[in-house]
């Protein structure tokens, strides 16, 4: 079945000696991962690598055969081009963080148009803004709302959150439990929007330190959570 799907690369894995498996996240289908024969052998064939740069957005002509666990694309072209998502040192080393942990995380092969639509205009707004240094974070706070575990806004103003639950909490939960300046910087990403995101200030620090709990966040509420090899990067860069 030859159909349209716009997508987002999530990786690409070379497979033998000249193909590539390219992972995507579709805006029709979820997870599909698509076979490219031969793109490696030559000239022409390695011009169309550009288009699977990571997290790269595409609409694709693709031949879709359900059943199967490998695609094929009969066209391609960028559904939306990077100003400075791939040429911005700083931008580059957030792209490649969240595409490992996207790839970590986005498993299902089926349709959610509202997640498609999310990681696009965040993206998008990534790509056009000169102020991000906490993007990331942001981004996925948000993203735990797709996935089934946004923390719960009830009793907002308890001096507690517990990352086991996922709530605020009165009482101290040891390791479970966020308090003090982190509490508070949870507290106003809950309450912002990307727009607005520049208004918060943190130090470098704090901001690998946040990311860290994030990360544990993920690791109680996802089984099979690895934390991304590129994280190490992300810190230097925005030490």
């Amino acid at each position: 079945m030859r159909t349209k799907n716009n997508s987002i690369v999530l990786s690409k894995l070379k497979y033998r000696d000249n193909d590539l498996i390219v992972k995507c996240y579709t805006e029709q289908r979820g997870v599909v991962s698509y076979l490219l024969r031969g793109v490696l052998k030559s000239k022409k064939g390695l011009s169309k690598t550009v288009y699977y740069q990571a997290l790269s957005q595409l609409e694709i002509e693709e031949n879709y055969k359900p059943n199967q666990s490998l695609h094929f694309i009969s066209e391609v072209k960028f559904n939306y081009i990077y100003k400075s998502l791939h040429t911005h040192i700083y931008k580059g080393a957030i792209v490649l963080f969240l595409s490992e942990i996207l790839s970590t995380v986005l498993k299902e092969e089926e349709k959610n148009q509202d997640l498609f639509q999310f990681i696009e205009a965040a993206l998008q707004y990534l790509d056009n803004e000169d102020q991000f240094s906490n993007f990331h974070l942001l981004f996925l706070l948000k993203l735990t709302r797709y996935l089934g575990f946004q923390p719960g806004n009830l009793n907002s103003d308890y001096p507690y959150f517990n990352l086991e639950s996922g709530i605020f909490e009165a009482s101290n939960r040891g390791t479970y439990s966020v308090s003090g300046e982190n509490l508070t910087l949870l507290k106003q990403l809950l309450g912002t929007s990307f727009d607005d995101l520049y208004h918060i200030k943190i130090k470098g620090k704090q901001r690998q330190e946040f990311l860290n709990i994030l990360l544990f966040y993920f690791e109680l509420h996802l089984g099979s959570f690895k934390r991304p090899k590129s994280l190490q990067v992300l810190n230097e860069v925005f030490h």
